[in-house]
């Protein structure tokens, strides 16, 4: 029952209350117009996120033992839910977005979670960080965010592999004896789950920024505790497979749009899920596609996490190997633009 009863609170509670965010939003205006970034045709109410965040933090104050740390990662959470209510109901410039998640950034390490070293790869051991820790926790924090909330352009993609994600996390985190940490992971998951049922294609409701940067947040801050705080070579690597398809998305639409000559923050189409879409999938079928290396990434994290250091590096550049092999497939690695096609729906 300590296991079953906080992952029921937060899949029923997020399940029964998307329905009411959805009117809400219609009533308050706060709905997604056909744009840039989009690939629907008509008018979708947002704040589906508000859902997902009540669901998890109902279940974690009714069934966990709250901590500094978890207060901090609250206060956090705390804000950007009012980043991102503010930007889906009237839009909020990029910087502003970025100032609330440096706030809650610093919430979190305010309340003791921190990257605070880093694994010697040359003579075993650890690193201590000290100062240098607090930086490099802030961008690892502010890059997720932001790469969850790139990877929200179908029906269900950003929430399902938010949900592959979290589960990978509590299952590595179980393993390696922290269940708290382990049930937190899981307990967004059942979150999202919950959520999924409403916002799978085709959707009848989106998350908005107040879902994907609340998912990047928490999936952040989960993977520092959850992830890098064993003494092994491998736990370097973990948050990245873990996370591998919003990083590399983000990190090549980075790369991609500064060869051109364009904002970081601009909007475009040559996402990962558009190349696929442009090679003939359907919007079904690639948010399927995704589901699917991010589900081999994330059984490929736990495997490493259990394999000796030199048979997980092994792994992990066969691993690493694939993904820039089907990369280049399906054409993230290319510069060129895809051409634009009618809309998917």
């Amino acid at each position: 029952m300590n296991v079953f009863m906080p992952l029921a609170v937060a899949f029923l509670f997020t399940l029964c209350l998307t329905p009411v965010v959805k009117n809400i939003a219609l009533r308050t205006g706060a709905v997604d117009r056909p744009g840039e970034r989009t690939v629907h045709s008509g008018i979708m109410p947002r704040l589906g996120g508000l859902a997902i965040i009540a669901g998890f933090w109902t279940a974690v104050f009714l069934t966990q033992r709250m901590t500094s740390g978890l207060w901090g990662f609250f206060a956090g959470s705390m804000l950007i839910l009012a980043v991102g209510i503010w930007d889906d109901a009237v839009r909020v410039k990029p910087w502003m977005k970025l100032v609330f998640q440096v706030l809650a950034a610093v919430c979190v390490m305010a309340g003791g979670i921190q990257v605070s070293f880093v694994t010697n790869i040359f003579f075993g051991g650890v690193l201590p960080l000290g100062w240098i820790g607090y930086p490099m926790t802030l961008i690892w924090i502010v890059g997720v965010t932001n790469a969850v909330n790139l990877v929200d352009g179908l029906d269900g993609l950003a929430a399902g592999v938010s949900a592959i994600a979290a589960l990978t996390i509590g299952v590595i985190a179980w393993m390696e004896g922290m269940q708290t940490m382990g049930m937190l992971a899981l307990i967004l998951a059942m979150s999202v789950l919950g959520f999924l049922k409403y916002n799978f294609y085709p959707a009848k409701i989106f998350m908005g920024d107040t879902g994907s940067l609340f998912l990047g947040y928490a999936l952040s801050v989960l993977a520092i505790v959850g992830l890098t705080k064993t003494v092994t070579v491998i736990s370097l690597f973990l948050p990245v497979v873990v996370l591998g398809i919003p990083i590399l998305d983000t990190a090549y639409a980075i790369v991609r749009r500064y060869s051109s000559h364009k904002p970081i923050f601009s909007a475009d189409k040559d996402h990962l899920h558009h190349r696929l879409m442009a090679v003939g999938l359907s919007h079904r079928n690639t948010v399927l596609v995704i589901y699917g290396v991010s589900a081999i990434l994330g059984a490929s994290a736990v495997w490493i996490s259990i394999l000796s250091a030199a048979r997980g590096m092994i792994v992990m550049a066969v691993v690493t190997a694939a993904v820039f092999f089907l990369a280049n497939r399906v054409g993230i690695l290319s510069r060129k633009a895809i051409a634009s096609k009618p809309d998917a729906r």
